[in-house]
């Protein structure tokens, strides 16, 4: 008797078969990421994040990926009903230093990236997000922002998010991220890195200098890894705050981002709090107004 994979087995393959060719490190079910999470049990609690956290990166071709696996102290259906909105996930969004400008439509977003000082939003670089439905299922929950071009020619920006509930009332999440580039992107990208990007690692050791320490990767890998770190620190900041009362919310989002970046300034450090923070105050009052 020959046996037929069933309808959702079907879909699951055909997913999985998706965002493997979108060039994401995905997952398409709740046992595919707990599988990951068991294999993660061991650097997840012993690591130099100071939470349970890893981060890997890698090259596909022309597409750079960051990929981020965490343990989050908020319940599942918490994390699951914050990232299933689009209005959330500009909230979200905003906290990185250089997204001057997001507003939330129906089916997207409009985010718009610039330096990491204050800017007007008309010259910042304009990227339009899809916000694709979510999978929520019981014990998983997925969903995506795709964007099919950025600045400077790069395209294909994809952030991806999966979660399952875990004991404790934890959520084990892994957040990816990636983006493609064509020659004008490659040579920007260059011309960073040998630039103020020169001195710029990531997270991952590639290996021990002479006295032992850790030599981080650099490059275009180091780069692809502190963004992915802003935006998993942005979605904790977010689910942190939201115990708090709404007129709260916003500045303790901010406040936290901004501390949790701190306890890894060889990365993330580009300004000081109060710098930081008057920038991010003003950017999410005009993202509430018309662009100018």
């Amino acid at each position: 008797m020959n046996h037929r994979p069933g309808l959702g087995t079907a879909l699951r393959w055909l997913a999985a078969l998706l965002l493997a060719a979108a060039g994401l490190n995905a997952h398409a079910d709740a046992a595919s990421l707990r599988a990951k999470y068991d294999q993660l049990r061991a650097p997840l609690a012993n690591n130099t994040f100071q939470r349970a956290l890893v981060i890997e990166s890698s090259q596909r071709g022309d597409t750079t990926i960051g990929d981020v696996y965490a343990v989050l102290d908020h319940p599942f259906a918490r994390v699951s009903q914050t990232l299933n909105d689009a209005n959330e996930w500009c909230d979200i969004l905003m906290l990185p230093f250089n997204t001057k400008y997001c507003k939330a439509s129906e089916g997207g977003l409009q985010l718009r990236i610039g330096r990491k000082f204050d800017q007007p939003v008309k010259d910042a670089h304009r990227i339009d997000f899809n916000f694709r439905g979510a999978v929520a299922q019981g014990d998983f929950f997925q969903n995506r922002l795709e964007a099919k071009t950025g600045p400077m020619d790069t395209r294909d920006y994809r952030i991806v998010v999966s979660a399952v509930p875990l004991d404790g009332n934890r959520t084990f999440m892994h957040l990816g991220y990636s983006y493609a580039y064509g020659l004008a992107g490659k040579l920007a990208m260059q011309a960073y890195l040998s630039t103020t990007g020169a001195s710029k690692v990531g997270f991952s050791v590639s290996g021990r200098d002479a006295k032992g320490q850790p030599v981080y990767i650099g490059g275009v890998l180091g780069a692809i890894e502190r963004n992915a770190m802003r935006y998993y620190l942005a979605i904790d900041s977010h689910l942190g705050s939201l115990s708090t009362p709404p007129e709260q919310r916003q500045e303790k989002r901010i406040q936290s981002w901004f501390t949790a970046t701190e306890n890894y300034p060889r990365q993330l450090r580009e300004m000081d709090r109060a710098t930081y923070v008057a920038m991010k105050r003003g950017e999410y009052e005009r993202s509430h107004a018309a662009i100018p």
